[in-house]
């Protein structure tokens, strides 16, 4: 049995008035995504736990699985083993976005979370700049991710600064944020970077090409490195995960599972879709399980572009999915899940915690659910909620791995019994 995960992130939405109450994923046509509904199970999974933010870190840990509650404390520590960084006992990795900043008179606003969704040589030139001009304490360094997104390691962060993700903000005033007392350390960096980033000639490049500059950092989404069981300790399973941002490689890694870069992958949509659906059917030859994971829905909705949303999922439908399916059958039997991993209204252009709509399709037991496509209005109507991530991935990886899910908690069972029986003899002689 081969098993593979598909993430359009962010497809999730709200009905539109200008889509007469339709939502993107109603609105566009996929007909792939269509069909595994139709042929398969369609449901809801609350991809985020209660009182956790509803970040793709969060959510697509649900989406493979797994539960990140008391787990997770931010992504950047997963980004930071994506860029194969190792943090040390006290290191702390933080998010370090580039971004645009309205910088007016009475206020300060966060325009673009992504400055323009910049990359390439434009954001080397400037993280380089960054990392040898910024006022760095002892131990600090900041490290080149992909686009606009980068790592800053922070040994022995203060805790209980408050993490602020951009996009949440965007076309809202940040002041609030930067001026708190408890953000008081990282606002000084922010701060800090204005005058190296304001008139570099990256800048007025692209101030003159009509397109946003990367004015400011944003740093947020810190925390330490996560310990989770790998997908070969848990489910007896191998794989690999294609992706163009660093926050699911890292994911790949925390879980054990390969991280594979595909050249011309962007997180927007001009990625290499046949790049990545070739390098994960190539996995597939010799692993369990491919993920595929497509950043450029989410972007859409974070700058509220309706259209390009829709163009988006047609996308990911058409150039990711429909591949994915026709070649499967060569493999033998297979079980596709499909899902976003939280909403990213265009209205709203952040995220939210609704669950999630997925379908399950398993090739050797269609369960024909006759539903009308692949919607959120028809999940909704299937009347069925998956509470969590961990029985996500029991649905997915079915009773054929269930033995291997047994073993790993009769072996943490072990453990902590062996644990228990050495700390009893401590603890009887204090109370004698």
């Amino acid at each position: 049995m081969k098993y593979v995960i598909l993430i359009g992130d962010g497809m999730g939405d709200l009905p539109a008035e200008s889509l007469g109450g339709l939502t993107p994923l109603q609105k566009a046509c996929t007909p792939h995504m269509d069909r595994l509904a139709r042929e398969g199970m369609i449901a809801r999974c609350a991809t985020v736990p209660e009182g956790m933010a509803p970040g793709s870190d969060v959510a697509i840990m649900s989406l493979m699985g797994y539960c990140a509650k008391g787990v997770l404390t931010g992504r950047g520590p997963l980004e930071a083993a994506a860029l194969g960084l190792e943090l040390r006992d006290g290191d702390v990795a933080f998010r370090m976005n580039l971004v645009t900043l309205g910088r007016e008179p009475e206020k300060t606003v966060m325009l673009d979370h992504s400055a323009g969704d910049i990359g390439g040589d434009d954001a080397a030139e400037l993280v380089c700049e960054l990392a040898g001009k910024m006022p760095l304490a002892p131990g600090m360094s900041v490290h080149r991710g992909v686009g606009y997104r980068h790592i800053l390691i922070w040994p022995g962060a203060p805790d209980g600064i408050p993490s602020v993700p951009p996009h949440d903000r965007r076309d809202r005033e940040v002041d609030s944020v930067l001026d708190d007392p408890a953000c008081r350390p990282v606002a000084e960096l922010v701060r800090a970077s204005w005058p190296i980033l304001e008139d570099h000639p990256v800048n007025v490049r692209r101030r003159a090409a009509g397109r946003n500059p990367a004015n400011s950092i944003w740093l947020w989404g810190q925390g330490r490195t996560p310990r989770v069981s790998s997908y070969a300790e848990r489910w007896g399973i191998t794989g690999a995960a294609v992706s163009a941002v660093d926050l699911i490689r890292g994911l790949a890694v925390a879980t054990g599972l390969k991280p594979l870069t595909v050249p011309g992958a962007t997180a927007w949509l001009d990625t290499n879709f046949e790049g990545k659906v070739a390098a994960a059917l190539d996995a597939l030859k010799t692993l369990d399980l491919a993920i595929v994971h497509l950043e450029a829905p989410d972007e859409c909705g974070h700058q509220g572009a309706l259209d390009l949303k829709i163009q988006a999922i047609e996308s990911f439908d058409a150039k990711i999915v429909g591949p994915v399916l026709e070649a499967l059958p060569s493999y033998g039997d297979f079980r596709v899940l499909c899902s976003c991993d939280h909403y990213t209204p265009v209205v709203l252009k952040t995220h939210t915690s609704d669950p999630v709509p997925f379908v399950l399709y398993d090739s050797a037991s269609p369960s024909r659910s006759g539903a009308a496509g692949y919607s959120e209005a028809e999940a909704l109507k299937a009347g069925i909620l998956v509470p969590d991530g961990p029985s996500l991935g029991r649905l997915l990886f079915g009773p054929e791995r269930a033995w291997a899910e047994a073993n790993h908690a009769y072996a943490m069972i072990k453990r902590l019994l062996k644990w228990f029986c050495f700390f009893i003899p401590f603890t009887t002689l204090l109370y004698k």
